[in-house]
């Protein structure tokens, strides 16, 4: 039995997860979808990438978790990434979901052009609010997913985005995975490949958008146990 914790990208609560928390209880793994302040339920709480962090660090604390598998999707790559050299010997694995990674004093927003997301957070109250509908298309979603996303989404806490992360280690010393989606483009992030190139990171494709736990819900469990099993 393989220990998880997931926690979903920009705009998304652990409810994004339902399937595929689902899916790794029913085969038998422990799997705890978490929330990140400011978001979902937790709308209203004042939350910088460092709360983030410390959101993940503490649910794995809280449950008393051991050989945990951590997994970041999209944004919470960033916080999961330092999470997983906090929580020190508890961690078995981290899986990178079509994420971003940390990078030693760089933000989310530093890492790729971003100067209509600034300006959109700046506009917005200092939040990034949810895409529209149409910037969903092409990414293997039914409607139906869509409309759920954009309904259920909620803006993201800006302050999260601009703060830079913190590394005490060179990332490359995490036993990790990460899951390229490929309708999202296939070429990696600079950070990325580089770890990937250097042999020190598993790389798996998947034939899917950027939101694979609605588009390929079952597929994403199995990619998720197989990389558990290559730390046990």
């Amino acid at each position: 039995m393989t220990r998880f914790v997931v926690v979903a990208g920009a705009w998304l609560g652990a409810w994004a997860w339902d399937e595929v928390v689902s899916e790794l209880r029913a085969t038998g793994h422990e799997a705890h979808a978490l929330t990140l302040s400011g978001l979902a339920e937790k709308q209203g709480v004042p939350a910088g990438q460092q709360t983030h962090v410390r959101d993940i660090v503490d649910e794995v604390e809280r449950l008393g978790l051991r050989d945990v598998v951590l997994v970041g999707h999209s944004y919470s790559g960033v916080p999961v990434g330092q999470a997983a050299e906090r929580i020190g010997d508890r961690l078995a694995r981290v899986v990178f979901v079509d994420a971003n990674v940390p990078v030693d004093g760089t933000s989310f927003l530093d890492g790729f052009p971003s100067d209509h997301i600034r300006k959109t957070i700046e506009e917005n109250g200092g939040a990034w609010p949810p895409l529209d509908p149409a910037d969903y298309a092409g990414q293997g979603l039914t409607d139906e997913q869509i409309t759920r996303i954009v309904t259920d989404g909620t803006a993201h806490p800006g302050a999260s985005l601009a703060e830079p992360a913190v590394l005490a280690h060179p990332l490359a010393d995490l036993p990790a995975t990460y899951v390229k989606c490929l309708l999202d483009g296939d070429e990696l992030m600079p950070p990325v490949d580089e770890l990937v190139g250097s042999g020190r990171w598993e790389l798996v494709r998947m034939d899917t958008g950027h939101w694979p736990m609605f588009s390929q819900p079952r597929e994403l469990a199995r990619v998720l146990r197989e990389s558990a099993a290559r730390s046990s």
